[in-house]
């Protein structure tokens, strides 16, 4: 595992607002190492991936999950970079483990926002989680992904598909509606950041965030680790999450700590 300094005022802020900014939290070989990683998964899609863009939108949106168990480079960088010190720092947690990982990639040109949501809604664990989101390419403040500070407090929002805005997961009416940041965004605390390949943005599952389109030459493409603190329990749905981890019920009872080999523990080093 590499070790990372980081300052108080780091964590103090992540605290606060359930965002925090990180520079430089991959060097130039595990900024490569996440390259190689990124066009593997997108040259080798797993059946969990899909395109969230429109067809007739001119770029493309392209994700896929869970992908460390087989893409060596992600599994490197998932378990032994410095990204899970950073997070058990963040989140003050005496063990931490990887939940999962998640490949975001838009094309160039391409329109389709990631709408506005929280990420815990989706999951099928109960408790204090942190993700990180890394590009390994220049990332203009206009481009960025977007995080409302202090969302991480609650409460939990509806979760909706992102194309066709269905309530998959909560029946309609069973959560709060989120509120249309877009249409007052000077409303909101939205934090969004100029970045240069290997900075990383973390957030609380529970934070509100989304991204624009990309409208510009090349390529954004995001390495996004999940990481769990040690007082998260595994909490079964009775729909399918996102993403699925099928047949983990049979395995986990609801209410049990995530020792499981899917979610290996990252921090402390073994």
């Amino acid at each position: 595992m590499t070790s990372f300094d980081l300052d108080t005022d780091a964590i103090e802020s992540y605290a606060r607002d359930g965002v925090v900014c990180v520079r430089d939290v991959l060097d130039p070989a595990q900024i490569e190492l996440a390259v190689n990683g990124i066009d593997r998964v997108v040259g080798e899609p797993s059946p969990l991936a899909q395109v969230a863009s429109a067809g007739d939108d001119p770029g493309r949106f392209f994700e896929d999950f869970c992908r460390w168990t087989e893409i060596t480079e992600i599994s490197e960088l998932a378990r032994h970079s410095s990204v899970p010190a950073i997070a058990a720092a963040l989140m003050t947690a005496a063990q931490v483990r990887l939940y999962h990982d998640h490949i975001l990639v838009k094309e160039g040109g391409t329109r389709q926002r990631t709408p506005w949501h929280q990420d815990q809604p989706y999951y099928n664990v109960d408790g204090r989680g942190v993700s990180a989101w890394i590009p390994v390419d220049p990332v203009p403040e206009s481009a960025c992904l977007e995080v409302v500070a202090c969302s991480h407090l609650g409460p939990w929002l509806m979760p909706r598909t992102f194309l066709a805005g269905e309530a998959k997961w909560f029946p309609e009416g069973a959560l709060a509606e989120l509120p249309d940041v877009e249409a007052d965004r000077d409303a909101f605390d939205v934090r969004r950041y100029e970045l240069a390949p290997g900075d990383a943005i973390f957030f609380d599952f529970l934070a509100v965030h989304g991204a624009p389109g990309f409208p510009f030459v090349g390529r954004r493409r995001v390495l996004s680790l999940r990481y769990l603190s040690e007082g998260v329990r595994h909490a079964p749905r009775r729909w399918r999450t996102s993403p699925p981890f099928d047949g983990l019920d049979r395995e986990l009872g609801a209410g049990q700590p995530m020792d499981h080999p899917l979610f290996p523990v990252v921090w402390p080093s073994s």
